[in-house]
């Protein structure tokens, strides 16, 4: 079976329309796609039947999205900008939490009639971290906006949990006073090979 349909491929390879969502696993999960409708359709098995995407309105710019290689990959951050307060607390208000939940990306291919040639194909899987809210310095008449963003890691840990790689022994020995396990790591950091014990 191939991952990419044969119709969305020929669809790719020439002039097209492309639709881009947005899955966040939430209860319940929020579906957003980059367009004016709501469009019914589904990534499979992330996706139960009769999955309806919300139109998000136009796509400004969506950030790179790198995976996780040899422990290493930036978090991305998804923004709305534009929002007037009160839309913005309505919407801070009424999230729900999103910490640890796993977001997904997708594309297809859209026909003549703005619709969908295949299901989602899948591309990046994240993990929310947190949301965050800015509201730009406003000049003279104009009116105050409010930008919300979410934060999220590629890989299975969000970036505000320790990476025990990069515990030093102070930490190690907070949690275990005899362990000599993580003694040489600040010389490992500096590039020294260190003479392990034998024990």
């Amino acid at each position: 079976m191939d991952w990419v349909p044969s119709n969305v491929v020929d669809a790719l390879a020439s002039s097209h329309q492309l639709g881009i969502f947005t899955h966040i696993a939430t209860v319940p999960p929020l579906r957003v796609w980059f367009g004016v409708e709501d469009i019914p359709i589904t990534i499979e098995s992330v996706d139960e039947g009769g999955a309806i995407y919300q139109g998000g309105g136009r796509l400004i710019g969506l950030p790179t999205l790198e995976v996780l290689v040899n422990g290493t990959a930036d978090a991305v951050e998804f923004t709305m900008s534009g929002i007037d307060p009160a839309t913005g607390a309505a919407l801070i208000s009424s999230i729900p939490p999103v910490r640890g939940a796993d977001v997904y990306v997708g594309i297809t291919t859209l026909d003549d009639y703005y619709q969908p040639m295949s299901h989602i194909i899948p591309l990046w899987r994240g993990t929310a971290s947190h949301t965050t809210e800015a509201s730009p310095t406003v000049v003279g008449q104009q009116n105050r906006t409010t930008t919300l963003g979410l934060s999220i890691a590629s890989g299975g840990e969000t970036r505000s949990r320790p990476s025990r790689s990069l515990w030093s022994a102070a930490q190690q020995k907070a949690l275990s006073p005899t362990d000599r396990f993580c003694d040489n790591t600040s010389r490992m950091a500096r590039m020294v090979q260190p003479v392990w014990p034998n024990y």
